[in-house]
């Protein structure tokens, strides 16, 4: 499977498409991102000098962070055309290997832990997203405010039961609806921005500063605030492979954020006028006659938001399966034509289940504001970090000191508004983190584990050369073939050992199969096999896929009459082999081997992830003390 880059021709549909799924949760931010900056805990009076403050905060952050770092910078660096957290870990692990190899695991910890707390993020915007748009019901009609709670959980609840009959045709919708919510906040912020052109002294960057400079700790508090506005910002390169830089460039550029900026603009000059406002200034700027179908629309808005991030989900988990950092676990592909689309039930319940409680818990928008912002604010300062370690290697001499200098400004900004996100750690800001770790540890410990299996495995078997060149006088010929998946391609699998010790017997042809998990997201056709010929009788294939691929040996191997290997299929028989952890040692603490064991057990089958013809494959259990 290969990528092209999108054409001319395409850049329309796809400036669409990205509206959608890549600006979803940004888009949704002006339904409780503003309102927060006068919520208790802020310590901000919405006087008309405060609401110009925090408007040019929230303005020149998101030029900040959004336009200048993600939308110029970060979409440059791309891995073969993939974005995303552990995209841009492979690329900086790339350039530490060749130049500054004792940071390499310092990276790979960081991009982990990063692609971990995007677990907590997605069980969030959810949560926030659809709750805050429910509750302009109470805005239109107070005496519904008990339907919020009901109304919400069964949005959400339908959400994720679609999920698995795939998204293809309800995204066909979600560009346009997108548009339709995009251009509602321009035109709601540009009437209210008439009636109070004062408000546009925000469009300085000076008002926050002269504000930071006259109430320090209160402008500190205020970035969790500020920082809400932008949480969907990670999102525009996580989805860059699905659309590319240019039409999420002109998208940002051509609509997103002038609709955003206006709307910011028109909710402040709102609060001016009304200091009451500031309650819910966003459904406030609405005409009563719209309230109801502005409430509508803002609910299909948070619905897509959500989708986005559920599928965002759906994709990170199939990129840690292909990089090690997760057991094989089923994974269902929704669509005939898009190899994106995908719907792995367990991750779906999980995030039901955790959305749910949240809704439950917390109870409102603003509750959940104070539990938002932490894990996307970490995961920022991580992508910074991961950007400038690439930047010394990708980029022309012309452009890597200016683009590291202003991402290391960009660095200095995130961490301030990572400190005051963490202020808010005794009002629920401890759940993302607490999400965080618990996923860190699992995708570190399964890591560890794979590697202390593969060692033992190592150091168990007998490299394949020196089994060839022995001879096995006792040993019957079978007439057909034999495939053995191997995990290391210079060592005899157990498999084939357990078939010498007890059936005395091998197939007159063998092949040493062995899977290469390469760190791009897409390997073409042409490249996938290497195929070296030991013996007439023995073979080593490898079989390359990116890890944006779901491994299909089945289909690869229908290449393999190009290198001249007869195989009849219908009689080969696949043999793999399933470790089984009997018992803990010193080399893991005895809760993570328990854990490595538990994991193990949940796997998927290799035959079934590989898509092996399930009534050729036998399977050959060996256990292993860790």
């Amino acid at each position: 499977m290969t990528t092209t880059a999108p054409t001319q021709e395409k850049l329309g549909p796809l400036m669409l498409a990205a509206l959608g799924v890549v600006y979803g949760d940004i888009g949704t931010s002006p339904l409780y991102a503003f309102k927060e900056a006068f919520a208790e805990g802020h310590g901000l009076t919405p006087t008309p000098e405060n609401v110009i403050a925090a408007l040019s905060a929230f303005l020149w952050s998101i030029a900040l962070i959004i336009s200048v770092k993600y939308v110029w910078i970060v979409l440059r660096f791309d891995n073969k055309g993939e974005g995303g957290v552990l995209a841009l870990q492979a690329l900086a692990q790339r350039h530490a290997r060749r130049t500054m190899p004792q940071w390499i695991r310092p990276i790979t910890l960081i991009g982990v832990f990063a692609a971990a707390l995007f677990y907590g993020d997605a069980i969030l915007t959810p949560a926030i997203s659809v709750l805050s748009a429910v509750e302009g019901i109470s805005v239109a009609t107070p005496q519904f405010e008990h339907w919020i709670l009901p109304i919400t959980l069964g949005i959400l609840l339908s959400l994720f039961l679609m999920q698995k009959q795939g998204t293809a045709k309800v995204g066909q919708i979600f560009g346009p609806i997108t548009v339709v919510w995009f251009g509602t906040l321009a035109c709601l912020g540009l009437i209210s921005i008439l009636q109070t052109p004062e408000v546009l002294k925000a469009l300085s960057p000076w008002f926050a500063l002269k504000f930071t400079v006259q109430h320090p700790i209160a402008a500190f508090l205020l970035l969790s605030a500020v920082f809400l506005a932008m949480t969907g910002g990670e999102a525009l390169y996580a989805d860059m492979g699905h659309f590319g830089a240019k039409p999420i460039r002109y998208a940002w550029y051509g609509l997103v954020w002038p609709a955003l900026t206006l709307n910011y603009l028109g909710q402040g000059a709102l609060v001016i006028r009304d200091s009451s406002a500031a309650l819910n200034p966003f459904y406030l700027l609405s005409p009563d006659m719209l309230m109801i179908p502005l409430v509508i629309l803002a609910t299909m808005a948070t619905v897509i938001a959500s989708q986005a991030t559920i599928s965002g989900a759906y994709s990170l988990t199939f990129q840690a399966i292909r990089l090690g950092y997760l057991p094989r676990i089923r994974i269902e592909h929704t669509s005939d034509t898009s190899a994106g689309q995908i719907y792995i039930a367990s991750v779906n319940w999980l995030l039901l289940i955790g959305v749910v409680l949240l809704v439950i818990a917390f109870q409102s928008s603003s509750n959940l504001a104070a539990a938002y912002g932490i894990a996307v604010s970490g995961t920022m300062v991580i992508t910074t970090i991961l950007v400038i370690i690439v930047a010394q290697a990708r980029t022309n001499q012309r452009l890597r000191q200016p683009i590291i200098v202003i991402m290391s400004i960009c660095g200095g900004f995130e961490i301030m508004f990572l400190a005051s996100n963490l202020m808010k750690i005794g009002h629920g800001g401890w759940l993302p983190l607490l999400i965080g770790v618990i996923i860190f540890t699992i995708l570190t410990t399964w890591k560890k584990g794979s590697e202390l299996v593969y060692e033992q495995r190592r150091k168990m078997n007998r490299p394949i050369r020196k089994f060839i060149s022995q001879d096995y006088p006792n040993v019957q010929k079978v007439k057909g073939t034999a495939i053995y998946l191997n995990s290391n391609p210079n060592l005899v699998p157990s498999g084939l050992f357990y078939n010498l010790k007890h059936y005395k017997a091998l197939h007159s042809t063998l092949i040493f199969l062995h899977v290469v998990n390469e760190e791009v997201p897409y390997v073409p056709d042409a490249e996938r096999l290497t195929v070296v010929g030991l013996s007439p009788e023995v073979y080593t294939i490898g079989a390359r896929f990116g890890f944006r691929e779901q491994p299909d040996l089945t289909q690869a191997l229908k290449s393999i009459d190009n290198y001249q290997l007869a195989i009849d299929f219908p009689q080969t028989t696949f043999f793999i082999t399933r470790s089984v952890v009997v018992s803990c040692g010193d080399a893991m603490a005895k809760w993570r081997c328990n854990l490595y064991a538990w994991m193990v057990k949940q796997s998927e089958s290799s035959g079934t992830y590989f898509n092996l013809p399930a009534d050729q494959v036998v399977e050959i259990g060996t256990q292993i003390k860790l």
